[in-house]
């Protein structure tokens, strides 16, 4: 395999659109956001998109704001905040899924950890309105709970949504805990725990999590030490450790992570190199003849500064975002959305 060098970013063609604070300096050859977000008030960590039924152009992110006074935001497309959820408890990761049913209605969910009361909450979608009962206690009886890490599975035969829940510190072959989210009555949410699985190397921690639902896997980072994938569906009963990788592609930690989906089954998995502002790039199909083996295709250098989390979608969103969107987490307390066409740009010019 060829050895890939940070690609000199192309952005003439970009207009920067910062509705917060300044960006904190940057690379130089740093590929620059179409827009930056209004700063939130401690601390950013992670985005997940919401894709509207009704009008794609009226999509939103997502985002979490880590404090004891913290909550969930949702921003338009522009960047302007919309919305703040109730008060969270340091809530940590999100993710987004599509057809939660509950009282025999559809709802479309937003799932986060709240790491200081050892819970995962529920908000409905896109209001952004609490529907479980105050929050869901995970990991329980353990002596090590604090969650982090969230991404959600929706299994294709039967529609039913499972969250993969990962924490600050767990023991390796269950450091994750898989919950399916159910219908708890009264026109709330629940959850239950159906498996535990993932090896854990001890270095750091395990917090990005994703999940890919068209090939029923879930991959997360094992921070300094690799990205780990498995079988998402906990009826297979197959805990197996499927694929190992990226484990020298990183400065330190492989963090935030997000799957861009060009058809069914090929794209590309995102891995935020985290001291170095960069993303690294590998097949989502895998290699050929092997789809378990994941070569490193590029390395996108960003204008995120020690990216924690980052998500990203395919679908048309109009104006800059005709073939998707790609957003990512940065210090300053905002998120930095992207043209894919920009980092498509920079994955062609690698392949090279």
């Amino acid at each position: 395999m060829k050895t890939i060098h940070t690609i000199v970013a192309v952005t003439a063609a970009l207009t920067l659109n910062s509705c917060g604070s300044s960006l904190a300096p940057v690379r130089k050859d740093a590929l620059k956001p179409v827009t930056v977000t209004q700063a939130l008030p401690h601390d950013t960590d992670d985005p997940s998109i919401w894709i509207n039924p009704n009008d794609a152009t009226k999509s939103i992110i997502v985002g979490t704001d880590k404090d004891s006074d913290g909550g969930l935001y949702a921003f338009d497309l522009q960047g302007k905040i919309l919305k703040k959820s109730i008060p969270l408890q340091r809530p940590n990761n999100v993710d987004i899924a599509y057809g939660l049913i509950i009282n025999g209605k559809k709802v479309d969910v937003a799932v986060t950890t709240e790491r200081e009361t050892n819970s995962i909450r529920i908000f409905s979608l896109p209001d952004l309105e609490p529907i479980d009962n105050g929050g869901i206690p995970v990991f329980e009886g353990e002596e090590l709970r604090a969650p982090m890490g969230i991404a959600l599975y929706t299994r294709s035969s039967d529609k039913k949504i499972f969250a993969v829940v990962g924490r600050k510190e767990g023991t390796s072959g269950s450091y994750l805990w898989q919950y399916e989210l159910t219908d708890a009555g009264n026109g709330k949410a629940g959850a239950t725990v159906v498996r535990k699985f993932g090896n854990y190397s001890g270095k750091k921690e395990i917090e990005a999590i994703v999940v890919d639902n068209e090939s029923g896997t879930v991959y997360y980072c094992d921070e300094q030490f690799g990205i780990r994938k498995y079988v998402a569906d906990p009826e297979t009963k197959n805990d197996n450790e499927l694929a190992l990788f990226g484990q020298k592609d990183f400065k330190a930690d492989n963090e935030g992570i997000a799957i861009y989906k060009k058809s069914a089954t090929e794209g590309y998995i995102l891995v935020s190199n985290q001291q170095a502002n960069t993303f690294m790039v590998y097949p989502r199909e895998g290699s050929k003849g092997n789809p378990n083996e994941y070569p490193l295709l590029a390395e996108i250098p960003t204008s995120t500064i020690e990216c924690d989390g980052a998500d990203v979608t395919s679908v048309n969103l109009g104006g800059n975002y005709k073939n998707g969107l790609f957003v990512a987490m940065s210090n300053g307390r905002t998120f930095h959305y992207y043209s894919w066409d920009s980092i498509q740009q920079l994955i062609d010019k690698a392949k090279k």
